[in-house]
């Protein structure tokens, strides 16, 4: 089982990739607090896709990641790289 760093590693190189066409102010290195919203300006579709290409990258399929992405019936605020991670821990093998 990979471990949250681990993991975090390789959803940095998978975001690299996701964003290397954007017109994007973000400066520095991908961390685990960089949140998907705040940080780097995604929007909900931003989202979906970058979930797309985590699912595929990891080789994962069906993934409940509403449990991540919902809490009490409404969407989170925002999601860090760190919670990205974590959650994904239980996962990829």
């Amino acid at each position: 089982m990979a471990s949250s760093d681990e993991i975090l590693v390789k959803l940095t190189a998978t975001l690299k990739d996701f964003t290397q066409d954007w017109d994007n102010e973000f400066e520095g290195e991908y961390q685990r607090d960089t949140k998907l919203l705040g940080d780097l300006g995604f929007e909900s579709i931003d989202i979906i896709q970058f979930i797309v290409a985590i699912e595929e990258d990891l080789g994962l399929f069906k993934t409940p990641f509403d449990k991540l992405l919902m809490k009490d019936g409404r969407y989170v605020d925002d999601l860090s790289l760190g919670q990205l991670a974590d959650f994904l821990v239980a996962y990829v093998k």
